[in-house]
This record gives C-alpha cells, structure tokens and sequence, in this order.
C-alpha cells in the first residue's frame, strides 16, 4: 500500500522527466489530496517502485531455488 513517506524531502537533484497529461493530472490531484508537493509524491512512486521490483526479484529468487531443490 502507498503511504505518504516525509523521509524523502530532502531531494536536490534535478532532473526533468515528462509525463503524459492524464498521468500528470492524476498525481498532480493525489499530492493536492495528500497535502504533500507533486516532487515528494513522484519521489514516493519511485520508491515504491523500487521496493515492489526488489520483493518480486527476492520471490523469483526464491521459487528459482525451491524448483532446483524439487530436480
């Protein structure tokens, strides 16, 4: 689940990224709602990216051995 992460706010690289206009609008309204900046919540997506890639590599990693254990 997404939750809202102040840890993040001290962000100072720049870098310009272009989004679709439904895509913007909808994290432009989610940070609104979320009282956080369109920066924090981009910043969050990606660390939730992140840690969702990283669980599902730790499960193939591990369903990799499980099958070689059963040959």
């Amino acid at each position: 689940m997404f939750e809202v992460d102040n840890s993040l706010t001290s962000a100072n690289i720049p870098r310009t990224i272009r989004f679709t206009e439904n895509i913007f609008s909808e994290l432009q309204e989610l940070a609104f709602e979320s009282n956080i900046s369109f920066n924090l919540l981009v910043l969050q997506c990606c660390k939730y990216a992140l840690i969702q890639n990283s669980k599902i590599n730790q499960r193939r990693k591990q369903h990799e051995i499980h099958r070689d254990q059963n040959n």
